[in-house]
C-alpha cells in the first residue's frame, strides 16, 4: 500500500553510518606505549597482551605513536599530540616492523585496536610548516597560531579551509590502515575539524575496511555520517559531583537522562569511563566501554 504522505514528511533514521559489530559494548583499554612498561616499547606491550585478553579487554587504544616534535618541547619527553611526522612510527617504541607484528599480535589475541589521530595541530617542525605554511593558521600578525585556550605553546593549528590539507590528511588515516590494518581511529578534539572532512574521511576509510571511529566530543551531529562513538563527559562530570555530594542523584535524570534521550540519537554509541587522561593529572592506561 503506498504511503499517503509525501517522502519528505517522513521520519528519516539520522545516523546514516553502520558501526561494525565488534564495537557493541566492547571494553576499551587506553594504552599509553611510554608508561605501560619499564622498557616503554611495542615488544614490552606485546608480551601483556594475553594478560589484557583475560581482563576482557575487547578493543586496545594506543596513544599517539609518531614522533613527537623537538621545537617548543613540553619537558625532556614531548607531548603525544605534537606531531612531527604522520606516516612514521617514534624510534623511541621501536621499528615500523615493531609495530605492525603488534597489530599483528592484538589480532591473534581476538582484539582490536585503534589509534590515536591529531588532526587539528602538528608540530612546529613538522614539515608540513615548511613545506605547506599556508595550511596553518595565522595570527592577526601573520605568525604561526597555537591552540590559545590553553598552554599548548608547543603545538600550531591546521587550517581545513585548504582542500590539499584534507587530502593529505585523509591519504594518512588510509596510510595506516593499508600499511598496518588497525581497526579505526580515537580522533583527539573531533569537534575542532569542519565535521565535511570527518564525513568524507569516513567514507573512504570505509571503502577499505569497516573501520571504528570515536570522537573526542560530545557533539551528537558527529553520529550521522562521521564517527560511531562520542565521549560521554557530561555522565563523568555528573557521577564525579555525586561522589563528592555536590549535587544530589535528581541531576541524573533532571540534568542529564532526560536531555540525553532527547538529543542523542537511538543508535549513537557513547564512551563511558570511570577515568580517562584527560579527566587525570597523568596520562596513564585506562578502562573504558562503549554503551
Amino acid at each position: 500500500m503506498e504511503h499517503p504522505y509525501h517522502p519528505r514528511y517522513l521520519p528519516k533514521k539520522y545516523v546514516e553510518i553502520i558501526p561494525p559489530d565488534w564495537i557493541k559494548n566492547a571494553t576499551v583499554y587506553e594504552l599509553n606505549i611510554r608508561q605501560f612498561s619499564e622498557e616503554g616499547t611495542f615488544k614490552a606491550v606485546e608480551k601483556q597482551l594475553p594478560r589484557l585478553r583475560k581482563m576482557g579487554i575487547d578493543i586496545i587504544w594506543l596513544m599517539p605513536v609518531q614522533p613527537i616534535g623537538k621545537v617548543n618541547r613540553k619537558g625532556s619527553l614531548g607531548s603525544y599530540y605534537s606531531v612531527k611526522d604522520y606516516l612514521e612510527v617514534n624510534p623511541e617504541f621501536g621499528t615500523n616492523e615493531d609495530f605492525r607484528h603488534l597489530v599483528q599480535a592484538i589480532h591473534q589475541e581476538g582484539m582490536y585496536v585503534i589509534l590515536d589521530w591529531v588532526a587539528n595541530h602538528t608540530s612546529w617542525d613538522n614539515e608540513m610548516v615548511s613545506k605547506h605554511p599556508e595550511w596553518y593558521r595565522k595570527s592577526r600578525k601573520d605568525t604561526f597560531q597555537s591552540t590559545r585556550w590553553r598552554d599548548y605553546d608547543d603545538i600550531i593549528e591546521l587550517d581545513y579551509r585548504y582542500p590539499e590539507l584534507r587530502e593529505y590528511m585523509t591519504d594518512a588515516l588510509k596510510f595506516w590502515i593499508r600499511e598496518y590494518d588497525i581497526d579505526g581511529y580515537r580522533c583527539d578534539i573531533a569537534s575542532f575539524i569542519p565535521i565535511d572532512f570527518w564525513e568524507n574521511a569516513r567514507t573512504e576509510l570505509d571503502a577499505i575496511k569497516p573501520v571504528l571511529m570515536l570522537a573526542e566530543a560530545e557533539d551528537r551531529e558527529l553520529h550521522r555520517r562521521a564517527f560511531d562513538v562520542t565521549y560521554n563527559w557530561t555522565l563523568w562530570n555528573i557521577l564525579h559531583q555525586l561522589a563528592l555530594n555536590e549535587r544530589s542523584v535528581k541531576i541524573l535524570t533532571e540534568a542529564y537522562l532526560a536531555e540525553h534521550v532527547s538529543i542523542f540519537p537511538k543508535d549513537g554509541i557513547r564512551l563511558n569511563f570511570i577515568d580517562n587522561h584527560d579527566k587525570n593529572s597523568w596520562e596513564g592506561n585506562q578502562l573504558q566501554q562503549f554503551w
